[in-house]
């Protein structure tokens, strides 16, 4: 099966589209629903059948979840409702679309998708991609083997918080910054995230990836800094990769 239903829960919408898992392309318009507030497990469950039966499709559906997520099992809730700790993403999901659902997080689910067709494809050395968006999602590669549930994002920063309280768009935004002020505060990050593990190459995606150019000339690392290929549909893309190793048995 080459076409999977991929499906990306973020913080401020559930978007999906159907994936060719050999090329890595979309085929078709992607389709997006609002994340509803509160997003609990049950409301969460709506949105994420709405968009599954949109395309009416009856395969394995790949879910890239803004979660430690292990075994199906959700042992964060990163901007979405705490009822979600401790519930299995993948049997909720499963039961509300009528379909197999596998689950990862989101940010492991765009590092997937960047290491097999986009910006990390053919790196042997040590990748950490970072998605800038409501957080700071991170997925960690060596010799192309995901560490998976790195949430380097949550690496307490100043004043005990983590680093993306002053990193991410949303902080940005908060703040009321420029997005040259922002990238300072950035590559204050890079250079503490390349203290820790050395990395040969960051890969930065999530909604900031498109605006590089704007504010490449303010990050610093020894690391080559590059935008991700994919942009924002990595989590869509790489989720419906997930989900053909997994219905596979890979």
């Amino acid at each position: 099966m080459d076409l999977i239903l991929g499906i990306d829960v973020g913080a401020s919408g559930v978007k999906g589209a159907l994936v060719d898992v050999q090329s890595g392309r979309l085929q078709g318009e992607r389709y997006r629903v609002p994340t509803p507030q509160p997003a609990t497990p049950q409301a969460l469950s709506a949105a994420f059948a709405e968009v599954v039966a949109f395309f009416d499709y009856r395969g394995p559906v790949g879910c890239g979840f803004p979660a430690i997520v292990k075994d199906g099992v959700a042992h964060s809730a990163a901007n979405i409702d705490a009822g979600w700790i401790g519930d299995n993403v993948e049997s909720r999901f499963s039961q509300a679309c009528g379909a197999p659902v596998y689950a990862t997080n989101d940010a492991d689910a765009a590092g997937m998708a960047e290491m097999r067709y986009g910006a990390g494809r053919g790196e042997q050395g040590l990748v950490i991609l970072i998605t800038i968006g409501t957080g700071l999602g991170s997925a960690l590669f060596y010799r192309g083997m995901l560490v998976p549930n790195t949430e380097l994002g949550h690496l307490l920063w100043k004043k005990n918080k983590p680093a993306e309280a002053f990193c991410s768009s949303a902080a940005r935004e908060r703040a009321k910054i420029s997005r040259a002020a922002w990238a300072k505060r950035f590559n204050d990050y890079l250079h503490h995230l390349e203290r820790l593990f050395s990395p040969d190459l960051f890969i930065l995606g999530g909604g900031e990836s498109k605006y590089f150019d704007q504010y490449a000339q303010y990050l610093t690392p020894r690391a080559r800094v590059v935008p991700a290929q994919l942009l924002n549909n990595a989590g869509i893309i790489g989720a419906a990769a997930y989900a053909a190793e997994q219905a596979n048995g890979l």
